[in-house]
């Protein structure tokens, strides 16, 4: 296959050929020699018990009749329901557990730095603190900021294991969404509990109903959304600053010859902002120049690449599948890892260069790569250690083994749901009133969601541009967070002169009126949570229904691959979000259960699953989902638009 029927980014290709080149495999070359195992891709595998594993493959190309499907079950009589069931259910599982652990990790830095035994991060957004000790049902008085801080963090720390009650962000959600969830009985008791509850369940010889086990996994993804995520977000937002917009660069482009380029991958923004310090500090960029470069450059992969963007301006190296390329360049000195879609190959690709691969979780090492724990007390001189690390790595470059693609583009980030506000109003009138008005109106469609990872099964990035290129030709606002906001930045979709290029007039319109682009950056995977306070925001402005349900909206995650956007998924699909997911889908295996998901859950929820690969299709779906909800709401019917002269405004004065 040819790198340019592999990806649409030009540096990617760039640096495909140069690994073929160098003998180096790659991610894509390794999907094009493993073809996925169909039984496993759609669900209708359980290797739950040392029974099995039971494959329980549907019929290829035919109806399956009743008398195959009665006998379609494991060696424990499981039916393919059930099955397809717990296999989905253990993915929220999975993503939660992961997005929640990361929320747990931030918490407990939360709390010791306001209790004062950490010096090296602050409370950086007093107001924020406020908003969320409300939320907490925080008594604020006359106490002061420490105080408020401890008693926040110690809540928060307590909804990951607390015995009694329902987490306290639920109630952020419109008055509706959380009667239906209580209705339910889908209210996360803690975090931690229901992600052990849902793995319990699953096991073999428990739960097999699988109406009752999706109870489970909704409730389960409910704690990462409503739960972990949204408090990483939030603490992460007090402790280093809520994002406002901020003007970056995205692409392998940002690497720099002439200086030691240090790569942060991974999705716990902690070490990389100890990292940003580290980097600019005038001994360390002394010691640089001995050894021969001009300086320190930081970049960033997948998340942690997002957060330090938003709050620094740090450019962007790429997104989740541009990880070995950048060590493929010959002009890193060190890619450093934490948690969450790293690739167990970077030691191996590091070894045909001069790159260190340096792991820092205690939750995570990868054979071959250098090991620096990340000292929660002690960051910065962690951060320290790994730049000195990369440092001495700068004389060993082979320089005929560089080669830095020449491309980069410019974005504009930092759209967190308050500078939206923010925006849309200004300090004295900060509202979503505006965004509401201009759906209503009709100059702006719908909103939505396209987020997610990258995948090598589809073409890389092809899949979320043609997607949001669609909807915003459209007249359909586009957000994005993660891999997917790096694919359409890299393509000069997050720039205001974007909007004038390629949004229909009605968006178009409004994002010049503005000054935003028409796809905007609202941060890493966890911020997906910022998402959903921007809908429950424009429910609480009026206009466009009471629950989230009512609105003209849609998700997306176009070229996903990890458990965590399947709970994501389910999570916005339990608040009334409409969602559709391409490459492949891990309950066709089950006509029952994926008619339930994509149809079924619908009447309960008033969102629902869909699955569309064609991302022009899958634009399509979401269009008319939006189209159907501003039906119901009585906005479809065009509205005349008048430009008032004076005699015109005389009289509307008159009256």
């Amino acid at each position: 296959m040819a790198n340019t029927d592999r990806s649409t980014d030009l540096a990617t290709i760039e640096m495909l050929d140069k690994a073929a080149a160098d003998g180096v495999t790659t991610a894509f070359d390794r999907a094009a020699a493993m073809k996925p195992c169909p039984i496993g891709g759609e669900g209708s595998c359980c290797k739950l018990c040392s029974m099995g594993p039971c494959r329980l493959p549907a019929p290829r190309n035919r109806a399956e009749t009743a008398e195959e499907r009665e006998k379609r079950r494991g060696i424990c009589g499981a039916t393919i329901e059930t099955v397809a069931a717990r296999n989905f259910v253990r993915m929220i599982a999975g993503g939660t557990a992961a997005h929640s652990d990361h929320g747990r990790a931030v918490a407990q830095t939360f709390l010791a730095t306001a209790r004062g035994e950490n010096e090296n991060f602050q409370i950086a957004d007093e107001q924020k603190l406020l908003q969320v000790a409300l939320d907490f049902g925080i008594e604020i008085g006359d106490r002061s900021i420490q105080e408020i801080a401890i008693a926040v963090g110690e809540a928060a720390v307590a909804e990951f294991g607390k015995a009694e009650g329902t987490l306290r962000f639920l109630q952020r959600a419109p008055l509706k969404r959380q009667q239906l969830w209580k209705e339910q009985q889908v209210e996360p008791r803690s975090i931690d509990r229901e992600v052990v509850e849902a793995m319990h369940r699953t096991l073999m010889g428990v739960d097999m109903d699988y109406e009752h086990l999706f109870q489970q996994g909704t409730r389960t993804a409910l704690a990462d959304g409503w739960g972990g995520s949204m408090l990483a977000t939030e603490l992460q937002d007090i402790m280093l600053g809520t994002p406002v917009p901020i003007a970056g660069k995205v692409n392998l482009g940002i690497l720099k010859e002439d200086c030691v380029n240090i790569i942060v991958h991974g999705h716990e923004p902690l070490l990389p902002e100890m990292l940003v310090i580290a980097s600019q500090d005038q001994e360390l960029i002394a010691l640089a120049k001995t050894k021969g470069a001009a300086g320190i450059n930081l970049g960033g992969i997948c998340c942690s690449a997002n957060e330090m963007l938003m709050r620094h301006g740090i450019p962007l190296a790429g997104n989740m599948l541009q990880q070995e390329l950048a060590v493929v360049s010959g002009a890193v000195e060190a890619i450093v890892v934490d948690v969450q879609c790293v690739m167990q190959s970077l030691p191996k690709v590091a070894e045909c260069y001069h790159t260190a691969v340096i792991t820092t979780s205690s939750r995570a090492k990868i054979p071959g790569a250098l090991h620096l724990e990340f000292d929660e007390a002690h960051p910065l001189e962690t951060a320290v250690q790994i730049v000195r690390v990369a440092i001495d790595r700068f004389p060993e470059r082979v320089q005929g083994m560089v080669n830095i693609p020449t491309h980069s583009m410019d974005l504009v980030a930092g759209f967190s749901h308050e500078t939206i506000n923010y925006l849309l109003g200004g300090i004295f009138r900060a509202s979503y009133r505006p965004l509401n008005e201009n759906i209503i109106n009709g100059r702006i469609r719908g909103v939505a969601g396209v987020v997610g990872c990258s995948n090598p099964r589809v073409k890389h990035d092809d899949v979320h541009a043609t997607l949001v290129r669609e909807l915003i030709k459209n007249d359909v606002l586009v957000i994005q967070t993660g891999c997917a906001a790096m694919a359409c930045a890299k393509l000069g979709l997050m720039t205001p002169e974007a909007a004038s290029l390629h949004a229909g007039p009605g968006l178009a319109e409004v994002c010049e009126a503005v000054g935003i682009p028409p796809v905007l950056h609202m941060g890493s995977c966890v911020d997906n949570s910022r998402i959903l306070m921007a809908a429950t925001a424009m429910v609480k402005e009026g206009g466009l229904g009471d629950d989230l349900s009512d609105l003209p909206v849609a998700g997306a995650a176009p070229e996903w691959m990890s458990e965590k956007a399947i709970a994501i998924g389910q999570y916005f699909v339990a608040s009334g979000v409409f969602t559709v997911f391409g490459v492949s889908w891990p309950t066709l295996g089950s006509e029952e259960v994926t008619r339930w998901l994509f149809d079924g859950i619908g009447g309960i929820y008033g969102g629902k699953w869909a699955f569309e690969p064609d991302p022009l299709k899958m634009a399509k779906l979401m269009i008319d989902h939006i189209d159907q909800k501003r039906k119901v709401l009585g906005l479809d019917k065009a509205r005349e638009r008048v430009l008032f002269d004076m005699e015109m405004r005389r009289e509307l004065e008159a009256v």
